[in-house]
């Protein structure tokens, strides 16, 4: 580790992963909430009680983060896309549960970084993000909880067991990431770029298997498509692990993953319009596809970003 991140940079990286990441821990707590059955209402209501407090977190990440996040940031299509508020709308009509999509709208009017310092930031990030990772901790003993419940054969939901364990370790690396930041640490641009790799290869792989279980078996040729893309990212994280063909370089590692991970959000991206649009059927919750599709444009800035500083 290098030196000490300034306050400039501590309140832009905070603003910009909560903008992204306390909006994706507030969608796991819908995705939960939809998939309890009717015995199981006092699971609802926590995981209802859980939106609810990250919907408070990304309201005040919006504020706090006009004239301060990047235009890159902004315009990644990581945060928000042109779909979600489609989403947000179609998913809540299918769904009955509430989504505060005025926090959408207001997202959409964000301005970028205007080179302005405000000193009295840092302080109120610093306290976002203490409540953030108080919050993302409580919810992650809930995901556990509902993961050994479904173990057991003591709980049941329509989510897979999978997803239960690919959401609470994306909610863990949020929590490492917010606790970094707290300690105000810059991280070394080779190890980062290696963890990032590591961890994103194995969501995306994870989220192809998703989809490909989640389309309806008439879907034949998306599902192929699907399991081709599993494929793709289950070699890649094997890659970066040092496996099979382990010669690669970094460079040449991120290289090959830029490429897969563009054609998958481009996959994800037409799969999300062809559900808003009713043309594809699955049991794929609208604001999932979209859902899916604003990680995999997360993980393409990290990539090209991870490209720009290592100089590839």
């Amino acid at each position: 580790m290098n030196s000490l991140l300034s306050p400039r940079d501590f309140v832009r990286e905070s603003l910009e992963l909560h903008l992204f990441f306390g909006r994706i821990m507030k969608e796991h707590s819908i995705f939960l909430e939809a998939g309890f059955v009717a015995k199981d209402a006092a699971y609802a209501q926590q995981a209802e009680m859980f939106k609810c407090q990250f919907a408070v977190v990304l309201q005040e990440a919006v504020v706090l983060a006009n004239g301060v996040v990047s235009m890159e940031t902004l315009n990644s299509g990581e945060s928000i896309t042109d779909k979600t508020l489609r989403a947000e709308q179609i998913t809540q009509e299918l769904s009955g549960i509430n989504i505060e999509s005025a926090i959408t709208t207001e997202e959409l009017r964000l301005t970028p970084n205007a080179g302005i310092d405000q000193p009295q930031l840092e302080a109120q990030v610093t306290a976002l993000n203490q409540k953030a990772i108080d919050l993302t901790k409580a919810l992650v003993l809930f995901k556990t909880k509902i993961l050994e419940g479904m173990l057991q054969l003591k709980l049941f939901t329509f989510n897979f067991p999978l997803l239960i364990i690919h959401i609470r370790r994306e909610a863990l690396f949020y929590i490492q990431h917010l606790e970094r930041l707290q300690r105000r640490m810059v991280v070394d641009f080779v190890q980062e770029a290696n963890e990032e790799e590591k961890f994103w290869n194995r969501q995306m792989a994870e989220h192809a298997k998703f989809i490909s279980h989640l389309l309806d078996p008439t879907e034949s040729d998306l599902i192929v498509k699907a399991n081709n893309f599993a494929v793709q990212f289950d070699r890649l994280e094997l890659l970066t692990q040092g496996g099979e063909e382990g010669t690669k370089t970094l460079g040449q590692l991120t290289q090959e993953t830029i490429m897969s991970t563009r054609a998958f959000r481009d996959f994800k991206a037409a799969g999300t319009e062809g559900l808003l649009t009713c043309k594809i059927k699955s049991i794929i919750i609208p604001l999932l596809a979209d859902h899916v599709l604003r990680e995999a444009n997360h993980y393409l800035r990290i990539l090209n970003r991870s490209k720009r500083d290592l100089q590839l």
